[in-house]
């Protein structure tokens, strides 16, 4: 039964903006793949350190930039445990995934040879398409696509017979944001390190959900996003094995990422400094360590098991309603619907949602060759964070009802 598992009801008053109206109706709030709300113990330490210890770090000798290096390293420490990382030089500080994913794009310029291959799946986010599809214009690569079938489920056949020796990367989400499957990325990782290439897995829909473990994966490169997870906008974190990021050129130069400069030639600073240039989101990063205090403290697996329930409930409700169909299917999913109603655009129906207060996002959701291969416009997703309630979909479902009447 919904709501056993924690007290939702104390959760809910941790997020102050889930007490608002919208359009004269209570907020209900289902565009978190987007974007997740803030907690009212997250907001607090981001006032904290703009009203106590506002400083630049690892420049300043006086106590406010001193206690400001401490809690963003501290941070540092929150994400390297949270995602059994080995070493705290191996979490590099990002503006957010697509940050992470450029970054490593941008390094293999120097590792990819014209006619090497670089495999992609098919449901990808343009921000782990573009990057890839940059790099094989710089190099003369071959960007492969691992194909998926209409339950949005990679066909794993077609990608063992995809690599081969000339096969250098491997990219894949760990959960589509589009569909909500949740791939299987240890197969991926074991299947191309036998082929002698690299992984790098975007994690930034499976954060909020999964608590990774990088070194049982395996994984060469996972890269995510804060504010997916409870955390601020504009922080994010690329993990990287230590031999990969010290043979990675740095991607953008100045600030503390220099050991030495002359004008004659300059030196990098050691891990992690050499790929953090310029002013960190210092406030960001000591956020993003509180996000994840926050969402320890509830408990991955309660999480887990509360978002299936919403998942299979919102997946019952809204098939009852005539002509709905849902795009993803797959047997692995989290709590990500997108669906459309015969005969209406996506578009329409969320924007009558919205003037009942309820919060979808509508469109291709960054992923057209998504909507491609499943020759649609685009689809309205709902995705559920552990905040959400049972009533909420409940109100959504009859919102949907309302909506389609109102098109006939």
């Amino acid at each position: 039964m919904i709501g056993t598992t924690f007290n939702i009801g104390t959760i809910r008053k941790d997020f102050p903006i889930l007490n608002r109206k919208v359009n004269g109706k209570p907020l209900v709030y289902f565009d978190n793949a987007a974007t997740s709300q803030t907690p009212k113990q997250v907001i607090d330490v981001i006032v904290d350190y703009y009203q106590r210890y506002n400083a630049n770090i690892h420049r300043g000798v006086h106590t406010l930039s001193q206690e400001a290096t401490d809690a963003y390293e501290e941070a540092r420490g929150k994400i390297q445990r949270h995602f059994n990382i080995a070493k705290p030089h191996e979490v590099i500080f990002t503006s957010g995934t697509t940050h992470g994913i450029n970054l490593v794009a941008n390094g293999f310029s120097s590792f990819i040879q014209k006619g090497d291959e670089v495999l992609v799946s098919a449901m990808e986010h343009h921000s782990n398409i573009v990057p890839w599809q940059m790099l094989c214009e710089r190099t003369g690569a071959v960007l492969k696509v691992i194909p998926m079938n209409l339950e949005g489920e990679l066909i794993m056949d077609e990608y063992h017979n995809l690599l081969s020796e000339k096969t250098k990367l491997v990219f894949c989400n760990h959960v589509s944001n589009a569909l909500g499957t949740v791939n299987p990325i240890k197969e991926i990782i074991e299947a191309a390190h036998r082929a002698g290439a690299a992984v790098l897995i975007d994690g930034a829909q499976a954060a909020p959900h999964i608590k990774a473990d990088v070194q049982a994966l395996n994984v060469d490169f996972y890269t995510v996003s804060a504010h997916k997870m409870c955390g601020p906008t504009g922080i994010g974190m690329l993990y990287g094995k230590e031999e990969w990021l010290q043979k990675l050129p740095p991607y953008q130069g100045g600030g503390e990422m220099i050991a030495e400069v002359t004008f004659e030639k300059t030196t990098y600073a050691d891990l992690p400094h050499k790929f953090e240039a310029g002013t960190p989101n210092v406030c960001g990063g000591i956020a993003f360590g509180a996000a994840l205090d926050y969402m320890n403290g509830i408990g991955f697996d309660a999480i887990a098991t509360y978002e299936q329930e919403l998942l299979e409930y919102a997946t019952e409700e809204l098939l009852k309603i005539e002509g709905l169909k849902i795009y993803g299917t797959a047997k692995e999913k989290t709590s990500v619907i997108s669906f459309n109603i015969e005969g209406f655009h996506p578009y329409d129906i969320g924007t009558i949602l919205d003037k009942l207060g309820i919060a979808v996002r509508t469109g291709h959701h960054c992923a057209q060759p998504i909507m491609d291969f499943y020759r649609i416009p685009g689809t309205v997703r709902a995705s559920f964070s552990f905040y959400n309630t049972k009533e909420e979909i409940e109100a959504m479902v009859e919102a949907v009802k309302r909506a389609k009447a109102m098109l006939l």
